[in-house]
């Protein structure tokens, strides 16, 4: 089982998947007629079948992956250390995704 998951580090470090999501233009994202019309279609999609959940764990992604690129979650290690009055919001917006997940899956669910 361990041969297993160091083989997909492995495939992970050799494609450098980590430093391709790291170096994402958002903006030249949205412009990018390639990505906007499939999205657009998958949101349309998820609008006429009503689709709330679809929503949310956008909605939850994208806001951890703009909270991570956000100069205060930058700041976090500075020089090797951690920066203690920063692990609370840290902590709280980890905690915040998680209730919402936990609440769109077990709670509210269709």
């Amino acid at each position: 089982m361990l041969e297993f998951f160091k083989s997909i580090s492995d495939f992970i470090d050799e494609t450098e998947v980590i430093d391709q999501i790291r170096e994402v233009a958002v903006a030249d994202l949205f412009t990018n007629p390639y990505f906007l019309v499939p999205f657009i279609i998958m949101i349309g999609y998820w609008i006429y079948k009503k689709q709330v959940n679809n929503f949310a764990f956008l909605g939850v992604v994208g806001g951890i992956w703009l909270f991570s690129g956000s100069p205060f979650a930058q700041n976090f290690i500075v020089n090797g250390e951690l920066q203690l009055g920063k692990v609370l919001p840290v902590a709280a917006v980890g905690i915040l995704a998680i209730c919402i997940i936990i609440y769109v899956v077990f709670i509210r669910s269709d």
